[in-house]
């Protein structure tokens, strides 16, 4: 009765009988604890104090308690909630286990979310305040200090505001990402326009841009801004990681039939022949903050938030996000997205 009892349970759930020994298991604790659980002391078969803790006082006085409890499944470190609860007056004791991995995952992300932000904040206002001191006191009448000083206060003041922008970007992008866009935009005309807005900041940067593919149309359902910020973006860190005298790539093609999205797809490539980017890094290059090289980033404006801002809107448009590179080999994004139907 007991065991049909719980393998009619939803959480992996065993029963801890007066004797101390598991008594009953069903599938989910099989997979979590080990089948051949049932007959053994739980001694034996859990080996975390906080839950030995807790079922001993259950069995010992009939009060309800719970524990923390840590696992790993394929290689992915786990972690539970675990309730032990007195079933009735038999001095056994139900002990459940719930999946608590994506809230704790989630509140990571959130603590790890605030200190990112305020160390990226802390480094620009301690600037600003260090310079505003310094022009009231010891340079309040030297003109060449007061307008060096200045040049930095914009820079760290525009700094700040570059980091606002794509923290309100963002936030805009995550509450839309599961509203699929019903506009249709034709790819090609919207990477020139963004071509044309960032052709300075290449001459500037002495980068050579090469297009192919821009003469055909690409219509894809999507938002018009939200693609803008995706090309401006790649095209952007493109041209900053390149290295002056080097070349960046853009091209758009058509395909029938692509085998990430199973269906007919347009292709957006940016490509750099810059330094390339180590393999370890790549699959974290769209987490929020993460940089290869913290120094070199924020000296060329990086808010380390672009890439992550990327993502969002290519999962908000059903597409993918693929980046291949090797050191000395350059780097290259590629934006698959499903055409307007």
């Amino acid at each position: 009765m007991i065991q049909d009892t719980i393998d009619a349970m939803p959480l992996p759930a065993i029963v801890v009988s007066r004797d101390e020994r598991i008594e009953a298991s069903n599938a989910g604790a099989g997979r979590l604890l080990g089948s051949a659980s049932v007959g053994r002391h739980y001694i034996a078969i859990i080996r975390q104090p906080p839950l030995l803790d807790a079922i001993e006082v259950s069995l010992r006085t009939g009060a309800r308690k719970s524990a923390k409890f840590l696992s790993t499944e394929a290689q992915k470190d786990m972690t539970w909630n675990a309730q032990v609860a007195p079933i009735g007056d038999t001095g056994s004791a139900l002990v459940t286990f719930e999946d608590q991995t994506a809230t704790e995952e989630a509140g990571e992300m959130r603590r790890d979310f605030v200190a990112n932000v305020s160390h990226e904040l802390r480094t620009p206002l301690t600037a600003l305040l260090g310079f505003i001191e310094t022009l009231r006191g010891a340079a309040r009448d030297d003109a060449d200090a007061r307008a060096r000083f200045l040049g930095i206060m914009e820079r760290e003041a525009s700094r700040m505001n570059r980091l606002v922008q794509d923290l309100l970007s963002l936030n805009r992008v995550e509450s839309e990402e599961r509203v699929r866009p019903v506009g249709e935009v034709d790819l090609a005309a919207l990477l020139g326009s963004v071509l044309n807005a960032l052709a300075p900041v290449a001459d500037e940067s002495g980068i050579e841009i090469t297009t192919s593919g821009l003469d055909i149309p690409g219509l894809v359902s999507g938002d018009a801004d939200q693609l803008a910020q995706v090309a401006t973006n790649l095209v952007e860190n493109a041209i900053k990681y390149a290295g002056r005298g080097r070349s960046v790539r853009v091209s758009i093609d058509k395909v029938d039939r692509h085998p990430m999205l199973r269906g007919p797809a347009v292709l957006l490539v940016v490509a750099d022949t810059g330094d390339g980017i180590d393999a370890i890094h790549i699959p974290r290059l769209t987490e929020r903050f993460y940089r290869i090289d913290n120094h070199r980033s924020r000296e060329m404006g990086g808010t380390g938030l672009g890439l992550a801002i990327v993502k969002h809107i290519v999962n908000r448009h059903r597409g993918r996000l693929r980046i291949e590179s090797k050191p000395g080999a350059g780097t290259q994004f590629q934006v698959i997205l499903p055409t307007s139907q």
